[in-house]
């Protein structure tokens, strides 16, 4: 409880000062000069601060259902998109109305697509593995289109440019490292894989051996190949999902914009961003009850962990962008997605013991030696 006030308390302080008013100038150049030295701390702790909670929050947000069932991962998806819908909402009244265009709500379609695919990721090939493929796609993609301006983006300068494109780079290379970790993932037993709304195997004997979900039926080599294509899939749907916000942006005091007078604050936009995740969502629940023909794997006891999976990726999203709002996006990218990477091969290797062996435990140190790396050389590219 103590970390959650904690936590609850660096979001209003943080919020508080983004909507803070400029303070007046005064005469002395010497105490303009201090003001801005300290104002320019300021903002850096802030935004480091905020790094280090995006990166756990994202880090464990599929920890709550690591050891529950959740089938295809369509009913999950769709709780956890309710619960980031939820987030926004809360926060949106909160604080202040958002001054966003609607055009937002397409990242989060985008996002909403990429996640589909985490649940059957994650059981293919580990919860370690699997967010460090996605994370360092997302990375590659989000840190080159701030940096490059792709997509119609203003590129972004950073101080010391050559820190900065060999901490990305060490950070891409540390998920290479990690990919020749070999995972082991465990199925859980069918008493807890039992979708409990699902009660027609009582009545005919021959399904019971069909109670698996199509994730759990590909062999063991399949799982491996199918599951690092999808989260290199989702990794680059996670990359682009901000880009509709920052192209916004860019165009936001171009006269003959459509997005001319938005907003240029990452945090306004939000709402619409999780609106689009929730909407998204639910087409393709709705979408896939349709194809179950309205008999979908429904596991309540995913509900509750699924809804908190989601909590805590609303709350890391808000404080990802108020590290943008800090830091810039060019710096933000790498550290988060190599360092919630990291701590989710933590999970996964530690606590779950899905990394076992002498050799899986070396690989796995020397790519965590590699993305510390990269993340503090990105991190000083911008002091």
């Amino acid at each position: 409880m103590a970390l959650i006030a904690e936590i609850v308390l660096f979001v209003i302080t943080c919020f508080s000062t983004l909507s803070a008013e400029e303070p007046p100038c005064t005469s002395s150049s010497t105490a303009k000069v201090f003001s801005s030295n300290e104002a320019n701390s300021t903002d850096t702790t802030y935004g480091f601060v905020a790094c280090v909670l995006a990166i756990l929050l994202y880090g464990s947000n599929f920890v709550p259902v690591k050891t529950i069932d959740t089938g295809d991962g369509m009913f999950f998806q769709w709780v956890s998109c309710s619960a980031i819908w939820f987030v926004g909402l809360v926060v949106d009244i909160l604080f202040h109305p958002s001054r966003s265009h609607p055009a937002a709500m397409i990242g989060g379609a985008i996002w909403a697509t990429g996640n589909i695919t985490a649940v059957p990721v994650v059981k293919f090939i580990g919860l370690g593995l699997g967010i460090l493929l996605w994370g360092s796609s997302g990375l590659l993609i989000g840190w080159a289109s701030s940096r490059f301006g792709w997509f119609g983006l203003q590129p972004e300068d950073v101080s010391k440019p050559i820190l900065n494109y060999c901490g990305a780079g060490l950070c891409l290379l540390s998920a290479i490292i990690f990919f020749f970790v070999k995972s082991d993932v465990q199925k859980h037993s069918s008493a807890e894989t039992m979708p409990l709304l699902i009660d027609d195997r009582r009545l005919n004997p021959d399904n019971s051996c069909r109670s698996d979900s199509w994730v759990d039926t590909i062999s063991p080599r399949s799982k491996r190949v199918f599951g690092c294509i999808l989260a290199i899939f989702a990794g680059v749907l996670y990359g682009c999902s901000f880009v509709p916000v920052f192209y916004i942006k860019v165009h936001a005091t171009t006269n003959s914009s459509m997005f001319l007078g938005s907003s240029q604050n990452e945090i306004d936009y939000c709402f619409a961003h999780y609106s689009g995740i929730f909407l998204m969502s639910t087409v393709y629940f709705l979408a896939y009850c349709a194809a179950m023909k309205n008999r979908p794997r429904i596991y309540p006891r995913a509900i509750l962990p699924s809804f908190l999976s989601g909590l805590m990726w609303g709350i890391a999203t808000y404080a990802w962008l108020m590290a943008n709002y800090y830091l810039s996006a060019v710096i933000t990218f790498p550290i988060i997605n190599a360092g919630y990477g990291l701590v989710a091969a933590l999970w996964g290797s530690v606590v779950f013991k899905e990394v076992k062996g002498v050799g899986n435990l070396v690989t796995f140190v020397l790519a965590t030696c590699v993305v510390l790396a990269g993340s503090i050389l990105t991190a000083y590219s911008k002091i």
